[in-house]
């Protein structure tokens, strides 16, 4: 990577010519962070109520942030002829990962033809559309902007039960845009700018009366927060000018709610309240993908690029235990006491939460983006050729199924009311068509 210091001394034509030539890396736009306290906004933090049912999967992660559903009946083993209960065409393309709010379906897509960013709503009973709003339309950033695994809708929708929140990268900057449940747009806020190296990834997530959304970029990365009810500003705070791709945590440990995220060579901890830093302790990489898990009083994290780590801090960002391995794309998932993880690469891996001992490793064969759910015991996760893979979550590894369900599976599934949905793709190239498929329980 060019960095200014080593183009010191050169001539400037020859500076300018090596900044064109590499306007992806050191030479990147930056652009200054303007920062928002609570005390210049006037915004009033609330318990506002969020309305969603345990049968909901509301946000990305789902509606604990970590990637377990409750327990409920749910199949291990399907077929088309056999516990597919619908299958509906999702519009262009996304990495949107889909959401159960209610008796909807919800998924981000776009049609970079006709440079249109949308949410598209679906009946979970049986797959018919309900309702495609656009909230975008041009605007697009340059091909060359985007991961080639990428898409222009790769953040998940996050809903509290009486509105749905989007998070677009479009005309350079990150806007966040509030819908009903009838995709009547209620408010739609710039963030602010962005200079994408490979496209936008993180999803909003809500807290109290705000949503909240990181942007860490190499032009001034930063977190940002917003009335939910108005959209109205109520903080933002500087991050620095790293391209990273994680979706913001938040929970209570060690006593205090804690903003987590991970990237810029730290995991980071915020005052959800505020913006607020309460402690960043260095680990894992500059460029993450993942999300943080909680997992009761510790925290857990991987990534990344250029680095490899994975890392469980306590409460306050002490290292209690780590290793070597990377996963980059897919997140983290905890259940009873065990840490269970899929690489980009297709290992899965078991360790305790107590002291990371690795429990078992076990190559599942394909690539993997999506990242792992965990239900009744069991993990549910697919990979870039649409197989998805369901084992135990036990100290020893057990394959339960291998199951079928197109061509590719870049999303994670949602879990509610016994029914799994996933988005796939079927066919190649200009062929391929996206799909939701809901596997459901027999009744």
């Amino acid at each position: 990577m060019f960095r200014l210091t080593l183009l010191a001394g050169l001539p400037l034509p020859l500076v300018v010519s090596v900044c064109l030539l590499n306007s992806v890396a050191g030479c990147a736009k930056k652009i200054p962070v303007e920062e928002l306290s609570t005390g210049q906004s006037g915004v009033e933090i609330i318990d506002q109520a969020i309305t969603t049912k345990q049968s909901d999967w509301p946000a990305w992660r789902g509606p604990a942030g970590d990637g377990v559903a409750p327990d409920q009946p749910l199949r291990t083993t399907w077929s088309q002829s056999d516990g597919v209960a619908w299958q509906a065409n999702v519009p262009g393309r996304g990495h949107s990962s889909p959401i159960i709010v209610g008796d909807q379906v919800i998924v981000a897509t776009a049609l970079d033809d006709q440079q249109k960013q949308s949410v598209v709503s679906y009946d979970k009973h049986d797959g018919s559309e309900r309702w495609q709003t656009v909230i975008h339309d041009g605007g697009f950033p340059s091909p060359r902007s985007i991961h080639k695994k990428g898409t222009n809708a790769n953040s998940t929708v996050a809903s509290d039960g009486e509105r749905l929140f989007a998070a677009m990268l479009n005309s350079d900057k990150i806007f966040v845009t509030a819908l009903d449940l009838d995709g009547q747009q209620l408010w739609q806020q710039e963030a602010g700018a962005f200079n994408p190296k490979f496209g936008y990834a993180p999803s909003p997530l809500i807290y109290k009366s705000l949503v909240v959304i990181a942007a860490d970029n190499q032009g001034g990365g930063y977190l940002a927060a917003f009335d939910r009810t108005s959209g109205t500003p109520a903080w933002r705070i500087a991050r620095g000018n790293v391209s990273s791709y994680s979706s913001p945590a938040i929970g209570t440990i060690d006593g205090r709610e804690q903003l987590l995220i991970s990237g810029c060579d730290t995991v980071s901890s915020y005052d959800p309240s505020t913006g607020e830093l309460l402690w960043e302790t260095p680990c894992i990489a500059e460029a993450t993908c993942g999300t943080v898990v909680i997992a009761g009083d510790r925290l857990l994290a991987s990534g990344g690029y250029p680095d490899k780590e994975t890392v469980c801090l306590s409460g306050s960002g002490e290292r209690l235990w780590a290793n070597q391995v990377k996963l980059y794309e897919p997140s983290l998932v905890a259940d009873n006491g065990l840490v269970l993880a899929v690489t980009d690469g297709g290992i899965a891996y078991c360790w305790s939460l107590e002291d990371g001992e690795q429990m078992w490793r076990k190559r599942l064969g394909g690539n993997f983006s999506g990242s792992p759910v965990v239900c009744n015991d069991h993990v549910y996760v697919a990979n870039l050729s649409g197989d998805c893979f369901v084992f135990k979550a036990a100290d020893s590894y057990e394959l339960v199924a291998k199951n079928s369900l197109g061509d590719d599976c870049y999303a994670s599934p949602a879990i509610g009311d016994s029914q799994i949905i996933f988005r796939v793709g079927v066919g190649s190239g200009a062929n391929r068509q996206e799909s939701l498929i809901c596997v459901a329980a027999p009744e």
